[in-house]
């Protein structure tokens, strides 16, 4: 079984990291609407013939870099719970 990477991390600095961790995945949610956003808006502009399948790279790469992020943060969020904090 694989070792919990935050049980060896102070109170104060699973709490900072929580923090920064909320922070990025909100920037990311953003980020991830607005690519939604202009996808649709360009599909809607253009027709789905005229738009290249460049533009879809970003809204098949977000999720890539979204999940491990929520995994992470659900691991600190777990390991704050267990201390009580």
């Amino acid at each position: 079984m694989k070792k919990n990477i935050y049980e060896e991390l102070t109170n104060e600095k699973l709490i900072k990291k929580r923090g920064l961790l909320k922070s990025v995945s909100i920037g990311f949610g953003i980020i991830f609407i607005l690519a939604i956003a202009i996808l649709i808006y360009l599909l809607a502009a253009k027709g789905f013939k005229n738009v290249s399948i460049a533009t879809l790279v970003p809204l098949f790469t977000l999720p890539i870099t979204f999940v491990p992020l929520l995994i992470n943060l659900s691991l600190l969020n777990k390991e704050i719970k267990s201390r009580n904090l």
